[in-house]
């Protein structure tokens, strides 16, 4: 296959991805996720098996939110957003909760956060100015367990599990083992009435230093040792046995109060319960605008490894109780409380498209498009798949849904596809047979698919280093090895490539900060208006230098002139297409052999494709107009050769330029004049042979004059 028709085939294969999905794509993509959820959801909760990472999970659940908020008409009763939890399990007893035990729809930005609040504005009717009366509420999310206890006259009657909302299981004797869960409230230290009839409601998790020790006494006896806290808190408050509980020394935090009760605002609740005797979080804050829970969130972000247990986020809720009551319910969560979730380190997304990256060495990477998603603190859009053989491992196509995993500083990873939600439209890929960047045969070695010209990666790399060069593009801080590491890391395939770098993509790289992909996209973005004399310099032409750069761009202006407007990159490419090599050979400073080059450069399709490209990234071209005082010079040619003593060479251009004179970069019978400064190069010898008469420095400022 050429790679013409290649590229072809797989461009824009799934652009319903890019653009909003009708109504029966949506459904479609509901569907899937509902059962997709459901299944996962149901061997977290009822199993305690996790399939895939909560993160991973969260980020479905918040699409399938999403889309049903897109689509109020097909949000239905079954849909995950419209229950809580899993079913109880056989073993316990069934619990009727009092009032639901909810769960919070999720949020992953501060823009995600300002959304909810403005939803909850439109269904209140009220204009907050997303800055509610009392503020907001903040609590740290622990990833563990939430329960709801009971007490009759002070004494712990009841406790339960959260269940599927409505009815939980009664564990109330593995809660009696939790030494921060009181049996009997006592209020000699604060004079609070307590109230005869008391329902409260908290989470039971597992801290990080009895995690580590409960799976050094797994390790210790040979068996299985489990994957997080969260499942051992979940595990241990379903044993049967109270004393397997007790062995597992869990700790317990208490943050609602069910019963009807008079505090005014969440933040009072928090007061009356460790009034009452209950233990809550200390880190948990009232914050008095969302400012304030931005700044809470980010904190926690930054410390939680800090903490002695886990948490995923924090759950921020208007702190008025009359609003928060007034805002009601939607489907399973309440509408003036949310859970906003840390930067995951695994989420969904979707291949858009697989393309191939050829190397420094010649190594033909596929990297996967992705719809930019979050992971880990950035916002990503390529993986790189490594070679054919893990595509075919993972068994991606493009238009698969993927989860995307990244740990510390690695660089994203797609770790595993999620079939299920496949709609029979996914394409399968194929390696390339010739090499995208000449054209030339690949071959296989071993696992590595390489382009069949040993040359072609140091080609391509030494094109790239002259394209970024000061005298072309001049893209500062992008230097040899920093293009060798996007070539390699496949970021990067092409000139065009470099204009659609993502700081999130950069950032994900080892050794390159926020900071620093910060600046490297800065500097490329302001590097995208080039003069056409540069831009033409910068396509690595061969024979074609500075100078014959400049020739160039002034005929193209000259013929471009006509038409009144700014030149385009169509322009370009329209007037060179229709340059002969003998019409090229009548601008000073081009031959037959540079006229024949020009040509060739862009009757190569691959070269028309990029300008082509580098016009859709948004290069802009300027035609640089020089100042002329006379026309003295008008009708020479000179050729600069050694070191001027009292003028830069780049000065002597310019005022050559200003007196209506031309610069060559040869020596040739067109050459009027040859200024030799120190040290003169091989260009002096050639004008003796030519016979073409040489000046020294002192004679080239007095014809200035």
């Amino acid at each position: 296959t050429s790679n013409g028709v290649y590229e072809r085939e797989n461009k824009h294969l799934f652009s319903l991805f890019h653009t909003a999905m009708d109504k029966k794509q949506a459904k479609e993509r509901i569907e899937k996720l509902k059962k997709a959820i459901n299944h996962y959801r149901y061997a977290y909760h009822v199993l305690d098996e996790s399939l895939i990472s909560d993160e991973a999970l969260d980020a479905l659940k918040k699409e399938l939110f999403d889309l049903e908020q897109q689509n109020p008409d097909l949000i239905a009763a079954d849909s995950p957003t419209q229950r809580v939890a899993g079913k109880p399990l056989k073993e316990f007893a069934k619990v009727s909760h009092e009032k639901p035990m909810l769960s919070f729809n999720d949020a992953f930005s501060e823009e995600d956060m300002s959304a909810w609040m403005r939803r909850l504005e439109n269904y209140l009717g009220s204009e907050m100015d997303l800055e509610p009366p009392d503020g907001f509420y903040c609590e740290l999310k622990i990833d563990g367990l939430a329960i709801e206890l009971t007490y009759e006259n002070g004494i712990l009657i009841k406790g339960a599990t959260r269940g599927d909302g409505v009815t939980g299981e009664d564990i109330t004797q593995n809660l009696k083992t939790i030494e921060a869960i009181p049996l009997k409230l006592e209020n000699s230290k604060f004079k609070i009435q307590i109230p005869k009839h008391l329902v409260v409601r908290g989470e039971v998790f597992l801290t990080k230093k009895e995690f580590d020790r409960i799976n050094k006494e797994q390790e210790q006896k040979g068996l299985k040792t489990y994957a997080n806290p969260r499942n051992i808190a979940a595990g241990s408050m379903r044993q049967l046995d109270p004393k397997i509980t007790a062995s597992r020394k869990l700790d317990s935090f208490q943050y609602d109060i069910v019963s009807e009760i008079e505090q005014k605002t969440h933040e009072e609740e928090h007061g009356a319960l460790k009034m009452l005797g209950f233990k809550t979080n200390p880190n948990n804050k009232h914050c008095k605008s969302l400012k304030e829970v931005f700044e809470f969130h980010r904190h926690w972000s930054e410390h939680r490894k800090k903490l002695p247990y886990e948490i995923d986020g924090i759950v921020a809720m208007v702190n008025n109780n009359k609003i928060f009551e007034a805002g009601g319910v939607v489907g399973k969560a309440p509408r003036a409380a949310i859970a906003y979730k840390f930067s995951p380190k695994e989420a969904t997304t979707v291949v858009e498209n697989i393309k191939i990256q050829v190397g420094r060495t010649g190594a033909l990477t596929p990297v996967a498009e992705l719809k930019p998603v979050q992971v880990g603190g950035i916002t990503i859009t390529h993986a790189t798949l490594h070679n054919y053989d893990e595509i075919q491992r993972l068994g991606i196509k493009i238009g698969d849904t993927v989860i995307v995993s990244r740990a510390g500083d690695v660089i994203p990873q797609i770790s595993k596809v999620l079939k299920e939600l496949r709609t029979g439209k996914e394409k399968e890929f194929k390696m390339p047979a010739v090499c995208p960047v000449d054209g030339s045969e690949v071959v296989k070695e071993g696992v590595i698919y390489r382009c069949g010209n040993k040359n072609c990666g140091a080609r391509q790399r030494e094109f790239l280093y002259h394209f970024v060069s000061r005298a072309a593009f001049n893209i500062e801080g992008l230097g040899p090895k920093i293009i060798d590491r996007f070539l390699d890391e496949g970021l990067i395939g092409d000139a065009a490539d470099i204009f659609t770098l993502k700081e999130g993509d950069i950032a994900a790289l080892e050794r390159f900060g926020a900071k620093s992909a910060e600046n490297i996209v800065k500097e490329v973005a302001s590097k995208k208006k080039i003069s056409l004399s540069r831009f033409i310099y910068s396509l690595g032409i061969l024979h074609v230098g500075e100078e014959t750069s400049r020739l160039l761009a002034k005929r193209i202006n000259e013929k471009a002139q006509s038409t009144k407007r700014k030149i385009q990159m169509k322009d370009v490419l329209e007037i060179f297409e229709k340059m002969s090599a003998e019409e090229l050979q009548e601008i000073p400073d081009i031959g037959p052999a540079v006229g024949r080059s020009i040509v060739d450069y862009f009757k190569d399709k691959r070269h028309q494709d990029l300008i082509k490209k580098l016009d859709r990234v948004g290069i802009e071209l300027e035609t640089t107009q020089f100042k002329v005082w006379g026309s003295k010079l008008k009708g020479s040619t000179f050729v600069l050769t050694g070191t001027l003593e009292s003028i830069s060479r780049d000065t002597a251009k310019e005022k050559i330029r200003q007196f209506g004179g031309e610069i060559s970069e040869s020596v040739s019978k067109k050459t009027s004049y040859v200024v030799i400064g120190n040290e003169p190069g091989s260009k002096l010898e050639k004008a003796k042979k030519l016979d073409v008469k040489i000046i020294n420095e002192k004679e080239f400022l007095d014809l200035l004059r």
